[in-house]
């Protein structure tokens, strides 16, 4: 099985990257720069346009699996919204989460698992939290074929802030916490989640936290760079600017070329 990702190229408005054995061809506005290599191009699998979806050779293959690291194995898919099941961004912080080798950790808006898995791995116990069923479902089947479905996960599908609240008012207590909220979103019940959002949600988790836990917070949202995050994790969970970490979210081409697709804050705690 081949690495998970590589990004062959960027520009001119798009992305091509590799998933496993697999090349997508994907929108990219911030890319407008010239693509490296124009031919290239012609080698997807799979293109995706915002009016007409998918298309291209591998449009009815269905879903495929990719290797992340050492034995985390997730199925992709198309969707709907134009991912696959992976933000390949999000790959970077592996290494940082496997520091914590045990302990509880929240997981909110934990998408299809990278995080909760990468975590269960190294034995963490990890409550995953998402807003939608079919993600939830997805990130169990990714449990399954890491072979982590016995590890001790809670899988819940709730609004994040609702299920904080509830969690508050029980009286529990996580030695860390990893944020990746959406721009925009809904919970079960209807209820709109924006970024304005964001600083109540801080707020309340700061009364689950355990004072030297881990926080990871990452961000794709225009307007919420690596400063902007760093000074609201800081800000939520009453911790000193000094000891917050921040930086870009970014992918890199083998010559060199970057794709910035949002920014990270985090804070690490007692080993």
């Amino acid at each position: 099985m081949q690495p998970a990702y590589e990004l062959l190229d960027v520009g001119a408005g798009g992305r091509l990257e590799r998933f496993g054995d697999r090349i997508l061809d994907r929108p990219a506005p911030g890319a407008l720069d010239p693509r490296g290599d124009p031919g290239a191009w012609r080698s997807a699998d799979l293109w995706f346009d915002r009016d007409r979806g998918w298309s291209g050779p591998a449009a009815d293959l269905g879903a495929w699996d990719v290797e992340v690291g050492a034995g985390l194995t997730l199925e992709l898919r198309p969707t709907d919204a134009g991912q696959v099941g992976l933000f390949p961004e999000h790959l970077a912080m592996l290494p940082w989460l496997a520091r914590r080798r045990a302990g509880a950790v929240l997981s909110l808006f934990a998408y299809t698992g990278l995080a909760t898995l990468a975590l269960a791995r190294e034995g963490v116990s990890v409550t995953h939290v998402d807003a939608s069923r079919p993600a939830v479902t997805w990130a169990r089947r990714n449990a399954e074929r890491s072979g982590l479905a016995d590890r001790p996960v809670r899988w819940i599908v709730d609004d994040a802030p609702t299920f904080v609240r509830r969690e508050v008012r029980r009286g529990r207590r996580y030695d860390g916490l990893i944020l990746d909220p959406p721009t925009y979103g809904h919970g079960p019940s209807g209820r709109a989640w924006t970024m304005d959002a964001l600083p109540a949600l801080l707020t309340d988790c700061r009364d689950l936290l355990d004072p030297d836990g881990d926080v990871l917070l990452t961000g794709h949202t225009p307007g919420y760079d690596a400063d902007r995050l760093a000074a609201l994790l800081a800000d939520g969970l009453g911790r000193r600017a000094a000891a917050v970490d921040a930086g870009d979210l970014e992918l890199w081409t083998a010559d060199g070329r970057s794709l910035m697709l949002g920014a990270f804050a985090r804070i690490a705690g007692a080993p």
